[in-house]
């Protein structure tokens, strides 16, 4: 099993989490100002990556650069990880590969705790991922605590690169936003990682 394997009824069942679906995370997102050059690659990566319309399109052509652009605003204060191994309990099927991580630590040769979001790619279904990035938010959430570095809450998204949804784990509540942000807003959905890695 990995994490790609798990469904909802799965995660309830061998870790006890229960689904919040009814709550707005981000009821007030501030907006966060969009640089020229992060538009200007997006204006051409956008019509491209849906043209080309693969899950790895996406990811590389959209999500990518916005994730990349966010560290470099700030300061690179957190590290980016992109298509790693997270292999943190292979026995109880949280392991493979994780489209996207961010920590807290400025290491970027390795993964160090505390790690703060995983992000999912998915080609078009959303509701699809969201299993996965709740798997891979426990196995982040085991990560920081086997290495005395807790947080008490572990965020994660998952986005098809046109549309983000955000997640959140605290113990064994997995929230679940009622929102989906648009690329269209992108400096809300920017605002949103930025509050999450500042926190």
């Amino acid at each position: 099993m990995a994490y790609s394997d798990f469904t909802l009824g799965q995660l309830k069942e061998k870790f006890g989490i229960r689904f919040i679906e009814n709550v707005c995370l981000f009821p007030d997102p501030q907006p966060f100002p969009v640089p020229e050059r992060l538009a200007d690659i997006l204006r051409y990566n956008l019509p491209l990556a849906l043209a080309i319309d693969t899950e790895k399109a996406r990811s590389e052509l959209i999500i990518a650069p916005v994730l990349i652009e966010l560290k470099r605003q700030f300061n690179d204060r957190f590290s980016f990880f992109s298509g790693i191994d997270f292999n943190v309990d292979p026995a109880q099927g949280l392991n493979g590969k994780c489209d996207y991580i961010l920590s807290k630590s400025e290491e970027q040769l390795y993964v160090a705790a505390p790690i703060l979001v995983m992000v999912e790619a998915k080609n078009d279904r959303v509701k699809e991922g969201i299993p996965q990035c709740i798997a891979e938010m426990i196995a982040a959430k085991r990560f920081n605590e086997a290495r005395s570095n807790p947080i008490s809450t572990i965020y994660g998204a998952v986005s098809t690169g046109s549309l983000w949804k955000f997640l959140k784990l605290e113990d064994s509540l997995a929230y679940i936003d009622t929102e989906e942000y648009h690329t269209q807003v992108l400096d809300r959905v920017m605002g949103i990682l930025a509050k999450i890695v500042t926190t």
